[in-house]
């Protein structure tokens, strides 16, 4: 099994941050061109390298324009970007990233969706229950796949589950993830169609009506994005901007030595402490919330209704589906913040506690503890989708 680590440069929150990829050897690698396709081809298990983290806001990606392709942060017009929170979504609601040695062509035109490739290696959406960290690379299964219609690009999103999950062994295909996150297609599909809408953007629209392809479409389409690179480091296509600097193509032109990828890599600079995440952008889950059901931070908050739009501040109290009796007259709607601080027996329309919620959900570890929040977060999106409305403020 191949192992990879990462090196940071910079100061996170800031536009020189950086993180660099290191194959076993310790030497500089680019996560785009040297990282293997495949970690196990006969088995169709992929490597995906993640960018964002899941919980969390920052716009980390591959640097495609840059040598040796580190993660750096997007930048839209001057300003470090930062996705916000659709309600009610946290931030990126699985562990987002690419799959290496994948490449969208925008000079090709797919036949399924009419539109061209996004110029970026192609999109992984991992639903496995480890929150995992920026520049993590982990080993995939394919389950199936979304075609987002980007500004006219063809932007494919790729549900994979980490091969490491304990219930890996129970997802094989799209409808797996129906069956077993039931909830999370639905708002995986809401996400990619809202998440632009607080920039001032329009909704995104998808090819197939918003449906998801299965397991074996999606690894075609993998394939055919590795097709695409193979004649891009080669050469064979314009490259546009892109950077195909590499260390281990050796049929590549692009193809450079251990010492020119170190000196890229020294041309940067050092690390440093994080720069704060600015206070007016997305919003954090709260770490401490008052109770122990699920509190949000609408400091931030996107989406349709515009009073939650960006820079609305506040708590919205959560409530799952087994918390309110389906006998109840108050079963169509969560009950009141005041019915919540009621005595003990008080009637079975009341909210029933969570679990305990976790220290500090933004940086916690442990796989119990990333279960239990993945949980919470399908439970209660799965609650707003069938109920269709928000919920107190308290």
């Amino acid at each position: 099994m191949m192992s990879f680590s990462t090196e940071e440069r910079g100061r996170a929150n800031t536009h020189d941050y950086r993180i660099f990829f290191k194959n076993a050897e310790g030497r500089y690698i680019s996560p785009f061109h040297d990282i293997p396709v495949y970690a196990d081809e006969a088995q169709n298990i992929f490597h995906a390298v993640v960018e964002v983290p899941r919980w969390t806001n920052a716009k980390m990606e591959i640097a495609t324009k840059d040598a040796l392709n580190p993660l750096k942060q997007d930048v839209k017009k001057g300003k470090l970007r930062y996705v916000a929170n659709v309600f009610p979504h946290k931030g990126y609601i699985w562990n987002y990233g690419a799959i290496p040695q994948t490449w969208e062509d925008p000079h090709h035109q797919d036949a399924d969706t009419g539109c061209c490739g996004d110029n970026d290696p192609i999109d992984i959406c991992d639903i496995g229950d480890k929150v995992c960290a920026a520049g993590e690379v982990i080993r995939v299964k394919v389950l199936g796949t979304l075609a987002l219609i980007d500004e006219g690009e063809t932007d494919w999103k790729v549900v994979v589950i980490n091969t490491d999950d304990p219930d890996a062994q129970q997802f094989h295909d799209i409808d797996d993830v129906a069956r077993l996150k039931p909830g999370y297609l639905e708002a995986t599909l809401d996400w990619f169609k809202r998440y632009k809408v607080p920039d001032g953007k329009a909704e995104n629209q998808f090819a197939f009506n918003g449906h998801f392809k299965g397991r074996d479409f999606a690894i075609e389409t993998v394939k055919s994005t590795h097709q695409f690179w193979k004649e891009l480091v080669a050469q064979k296509t314009d490259a546009g901007e892109l950077n195909c600097m590499n260390t281990s193509v050796s049929e590549s032109p692009f193809c450079c030595s251990a010492e020119d990828a170190a000196a890229v890599v020294d041309s940067t600079g050092a690390f440093g402490s994080a720069e704060p995440i600015p206070t007016s952008g997305p919003a954090q889950i709260s770490p401490k919330p008052e109770s122990d059901h699920l509190l949000l931070s609408l400091n931030g908050v996107g989406g349709r209704n515009p009073a939650l739009r960006l820079g609305s501040p506040g708590y919205y109290q959560m409530y799952p589906p087994s918390s309110v009796s389906s006998s109840s007259s108050s079963s169509s709607s969560p009950p009141s913040s005041s019915s919540t601080a009621s005595s003990s027996s008080s009637s079975s329309s009341q909210p029933t506690p969570l679990p305990k919620w976790p220290e500090d959900p933004n940086t916690s570890s442990g796989t119990d503890k990333e279960t239990h929040v993945t949980n919470i977060y399908i439970t209660w999106v799965a609650w707003f989708h069938q109920k269709g409305q928000f919920v107190n403020k308290t």
